[in-house]
């Protein structure tokens, strides 16, 4: 039986919290994370790109308490002088936002609970049963063999087959560490809520760096998907400057033959998922070459910022 737990934090929307949206059409929730799933920032950016153009409702914020580790991922403190002046407490919250044409979305987001997985996923149904969400929608980035100089790599996911709107290049059964986000779309299939996902596939060696491609790459998937409007020119500035810093690091660090030998691997594989073909193997670099060369690269490149968050 699913129950509420003590401790929620809970505001009454009013009737009107979903106007903007056709008659008979539901909201979409879209939620990501920081912590597992969040290679280039990708995710986080991209959601703070959504809550930039509105303060948005806060809806529900869960009692992080029973979720967060403390002590694995210290909050800042703000210490001036003499006293404790200031203090970041993290949080986990729905809130209630709109699209470039008014229409009404959630987006659920914060620190990727460490803590009672199974009571946090009973929690996020119930708020989806509460404000009738029809889809769920979760955005992920993982670091990849994929170059920067190529469209970024999107693989959907989803509790049916049915929701997939496109195909993966990447088709093999593999086991990956579990997440918050994987285990919630799991258990809302498993309660008969239709939830999906995308996740971007971030050039390994800018894993650690804001990457807004990815960004965008997520955003626009889920504008396709939902139909709901969003002004990315924005984040495609972002895009842009961030391409270009990266090319100045790969030819001062000297990666182009890694970089040269991820675009081939890419064009073989983009061209393998369209349609069978025969190619010369040896043209293409072994993942133990490639394995060598990303080495001796990431050795040699010089970071800039790492990620705020896992």
């Amino acid at each position: 039986m699913r129950r509420f737990f003590s401790g929620w934090r809970r505001t009454s929307p009013g009737s009107d919290v979903f106007d903007g949206l056709p008659d008979g059409v539901k909201p979409t929730m879209i939620y990501a994370f920081d912590g597992f799933l969040n290679a280039g920032s990708a995710p986080r950016i991209a959601l703070e790109h959504l809550e930039s153009r509105d303060e948005g409702e806060v809806l529900h914020e869960f009692d992080l308490d029973d979720y967060f580790d403390y002590r694995a991922r210290r909050p800042p403190m703000v210490f001036d002088r003499d006293r404790y002046a200031d203090y970041e407490r993290p949080s986990i919250e729905l809130r209630l936002h709109h699209d470039d044409h008014g229409a009404a979305f959630l987006v659920l987001t914060g620190p990727e609970p460490d803590f009672r997985w199974e009571q946090f996923t009973e929690e996020v149904h119930e708020l989806v049963e509460e404000y009738g969400v029809e889809l769920v929608v979760g955005l992920g980035a993982v670091p990849m063999g994929v170059p920067h100089t190529r469209p970024s790599v999107i693989t959907n996911h989803a509790s049916r087959r049915d929701l997939l709107d496109r195909t993966n290049m990447f088709r093999a059964q593999v086991v990956v560490p579990a997440s918050i986000q994987s285990v919630l779309e799991l258990r809302l299939g498993e309660w008969g809520h239709d939830a999906l996902g995308y996740v971007a596939h971030v050039p390994q060696y800018v894993a650690q760096v804001e990457y807004p491609s990815a960004s965008v790459a997520l955003l626009e998937a889920v504008a396709g998907r939902t139909g709901l409007q969003f002004d990315l020119e924005e984040l495609r500035l972002q895009q842009a400057e961030a391409v270009a810093d990266i090319h100045k690091q790969v030819e001062e660090q000297d990666g182009g033959d890694v970089l040269a030998g991820l675009e081939r691997q890419y064009d073989q594989m983009t061209r393998s998922a369209v349609e069978p073909i025969v190619t010369d193997e040896a043209d293409l670099p072994t993942g133990d070459e490639l394995g060598e060369q990303f080495e001796e690269f990431l050795a040699n490149l010089d970071r800039r910022e790492p990620n705020a968050g896992e």
